[in-house]
């Protein structure tokens, strides 16, 4: 096929708050007119296409690939942390595409890990990434997502689809595990997302009320961690406290299991928002802290990754041509 044929292409990044688009003309072409919707003001995924579209004047695009927080199990996709359920054969009829693919958000965000620069990059300890090496992919936001990248031969990397957000949460101390037993009286299973996400951050501030016998605060994520910075609030200052050093025994659980001497990266929309405070937190410390494999671990690069644009977008773009 004439690579010019799959063109104009759409691109989207949609997670449980916002869907992001973006809009590439032609190929190796910059992605333009990037625009954010909050999904809770549209009633499906196709009238938030349709308004991108009717809003920067775009004609029907030839090609459009997706990164969306859920599962790809099929042709019939129901969010699990919103409410938009969908046909993905309907929905590229009805747009008029020659090609839609939808893949996991964080699969997306995988792909788009080489081609980030290293200002869009804040190191948390470790060494050198080695060249070649298997990459690691943790982001808590809505929800919790997770990923990789393998480097094959020829220069090819294969990103990793998978929901390891909804692994099994573990601590690491008494006060951890009264946490994570409340969790579990709560929700019946203590996955990692319940503790590494938005409702995660007001899930640890309500348990940690609860362990201290006082009254929660109605919060949300956003106040919980201003309130942090203010030390206004003992439980919402541990809650913070708590959310780096669970993340930091993902993280590190993560980078054992995949080998991830690429280096371990982390997105979401929460960690880049909060700046420099991870480097003050346990996170690095509870990364490593692994037993024998300490010194394995020390080797490893932590990188938040901090870009303007969503880099989902990116990768979103990258699939259409490896996927």
């Amino acid at each position: 096929m004439n690579q010019e044929s799959t063109f104009p292409r759409l691109l989207g990044d949609i997670g449980g708050t916002n869907a992001r688009f973006a809009w590439q003309a032609s190929p190796g072409a910059a992605l333009t007119d990037i625009a954010t919707y909050p999904a809770a003001d549209y009633a499906t995924v196709l009238d938030a296409i349709r308004e991108y579209l009717r809003a920067h004047a775009k004609p029907t695009p030839r090609w459009c690939a997706i990164g969306i927080a859920n599962p790809i199990t099929g042709d019939r996709v129901q969010m699990t942390n919103h409410h938009w359920s969908f046909s993905i054969s309907e929905v590229q009829r009805a747009v008029g595409l020659d090609r839609f693919l939808l893949i996991n958000d964080f699969t997306a965000l995988a792909l788009s890990l080489p081609a980030l620069e290293a200002g869009q990059l804040r190191q948390v300890g470790g060494g050198q990434v080695v060249d070649g090496g298997p990459v690691a992919l943790v982001g808590p936001g809505t929800g919790l997502g997770v990923s990789g990248l393998l480097h094959t031969g020829g220069g090819v990397s294969v990103p990793l689809n998978g929901e390891g957000g909804h692994v099994t949460l573990g601590g690491t101390n008494d006060r951890e595990d009264a946490v994570i037993a409340s969790l579990r009286r709560r929700f019946g299973h203590a996955s990692a997302e319940r503790a590494l996400s938005g409702p995660g951050l007001v899930n640890l501030y309500e348990a940690l009320c609860e362990l201290d016998g006082v009254p929660a605060k109605p919060m949300t994520a956003a106040a919980l961690t201003a309130a942090s910075v203010a030390g206004s609030d003992v439980q919402a200052a541990e809650t913070e406290a708590l959310f780096f050093s669970f993340l930091g025994t993902v993280a590190g659980n993560l980078a054992l299991s995949l080998g991830a001497r690429g280096g371990v990266y982390i997105g979401g929309g929460i960690v880049p928002r909060l700046g420099d405070r991870i480097l003050a937190s346990a996170f690095r410390n509870r990364f490593e802290q692994k037993g024998r494999f300490q010194p394995y671990l020390a080797s490893i690069p932590v990188f938040v990754v901090s870009a303007e644009v969503s880099p989902a977008l990116i990768g979103a773009a990258r699939a259409l041509d490896v996927l």
